[in-house]
């Protein structure tokens, strides 16, 4: 049996449960293509280990929610420059009540002009 979708919201997920998931993503490649992380607590550092999950060619997620993650605009800037990447399958990414600061807003102003971008929806 596969999953495709896993939901951990509200689960107090902090960076150091953020960066044990993404080891377990990674070591064991699966089908899961949509992660809700809603509500929890990874910050900045969870967020760069996400990108660098998002680079990954073996990674096969196409929906990220990562609504109110305690993300500041290191975070956000991380992820959204991972989108621009060749290798990420993401479709959907929701960043809403984090921080992206200026930085995030341009970068997802370019993010939506690039044409290898495969992202249909930020919502930021």
């Amino acid at each position: 049996m596969f999953f495709t979708l896993c939901r951990l919201s509200n689960c107090s997920i902090g960076e150091e449960g953020c960066a044990a998931l993404i080891s377990a993503l990674r070591s064991n490649p699966s089908h899961l293509r949509e992660l809700d992380l809603n509500n929890n607590k990874p910050g900045d550092s969870g967020a760069k280990l996400l990108s660098a999950l998002l680079e990954d060619p073996h990674c096969k997620l196409e929906k990220l929610w990562l609504w109110d993650c305690s993300m500041g605009e290191e975070g956000c800037a991380a992820l959204i420059s991972a989108l621009r990447s060749n290798s990420s399958h993401l479709r959907q990414l929701d960043l809403r009540l984090n921080k992206p600061g200026d930085s995030g807003l341009k970068l997802r102003n370019a993010l939506q002009n690039d044409p290898h971008c495969k992202l249909k929806k930020l919502l930021i």
